[in-house]
């Protein structure tokens, strides 16, 4: 779609939404802009949140005509407060909100900002540059039950004690500032030497940043938040369209909206997940893992 992000199950997507001109919608997680492109296509306006500065100033330089039209309104925000955010817009009453909660290829690629454990960088993982946590901070000053847990219950680790220990004796020489210094830990913990091929290096390292990444930017806390504020937005037989990458963050989604329809406040109309189809897997290898969960208000 674009060199900034490819947005995942962007068929499926269209066909939930069934955008047209004058409908409002939400993309609260604009990243490359790619969902957002596709509503504008349709005829829809959107709003645009994003955490990310960076993804903000990619948006305006490609959607300069859309924001001058009125068609696209880009905001800085975290989408926990998407309902204030929806207020100094004047989107509260909205066709669709989604959430597309991965990381965009262009924070995974750029080695600055430390979310990849293939690419050389400091430990960084914040979405929002401006905030004061960041990888670095957490596992140099954690204490090593609370490495544990957080790569126990974050990241499903099996070997998190391991991992853990080999933090803390690693930091007594000297604070763990690179995601090379971390990875390199972790391939001990494995029993791994010499040179660790790509494959194998995201098969151990995968969990573990993870789950450092969902510490820093507060992710399931914030997705937990979001949704039952999403839900008021909504017009009568509006939707809400998720995708998660990961089971964690699917299982919140999946909980919330069997909460929502027990309360009578709408449907789930997906009774499973949709996941990516082969096509776009051999396309996109880091759609894998997506899972598209919708809920339609009543």
């Amino acid at each position: 779609m674009n060199n900034f992000h490819t947005p995942v199950l962007l068929k499926e997507i269209t066909e939930t939404l069934e955008a047209s001109s004058g409908r409002k919608y939400i993309d609260a997680t604009f990243g490359g802009g790619g969902h957002t492109a596709r509503i504008l296509e349709l005829g829809g306006t959107v709003l645009g949140i994003d955490l990310d500065e960076e993804s903000l100033e990619y948006g305006r330089k490609k959607f300069s005509k859309e924001i001058s039209d009125g068609k696209l309104i880009l905001q800085k925000g975290n989408f926990k407060e998407i309902d204030e955010i929806a207020r100094l817009n004047n989107f509260t009453k909205v066709s669709a909100v989604i959430f597309d909660l991965g990381v965009s290829s262009h924070q995974i690629d750029t080695p600055e900002r430390g979310f990849s454990f293939l690419r050389q960088g400091p430990l960084d993982m914040r979405m929002d540059k401006g905030s004061q946590i960041t990888a670095e901070v957490l596992v140099n000053l954690l204490t090593k039950g609370e490495l544990n847990d957080l790569f126990n219950r974050l990241g499903q680790e099996h070997r998190f004690r391991a991992i853990s220990d080999g933090i803390v004796r690693s930091r007594r020489i000297k604070a763990i500032k690179t995601t090379g210094e971390l990875s390199d830990i972790v391939h001990k913990a494995y029993g791994l030497k010499g040179e660790v091929s790509d494959f194998v290096k995201t098969k151990v390292n995968k969990k573990v940043f993870q789950a450092l990444r969902i510490a820093v930017n507060g992710e399931l806390e914030n997705i937990t938040e979001a949704l039952p504020k999403a839900i008021d937005l909504l017009e009568e037989k509006g939707k809400i369209i998720v995708i998660t990458f990961h089971s964690l963050e699917d299982g919140i989604v999946k909980k919330s909206f069997k909460d929502f329809e027990e309360k009578n406040m709408g449907k789930v109309i997906t009774a499973k997940p949709i996941l990516p189809v082969k096509e776009e897997l051999n396309k996109n290898s880091r759609a894998r893992s997506a899972k598209l969960r919708v809920f339609e208000k009543s």
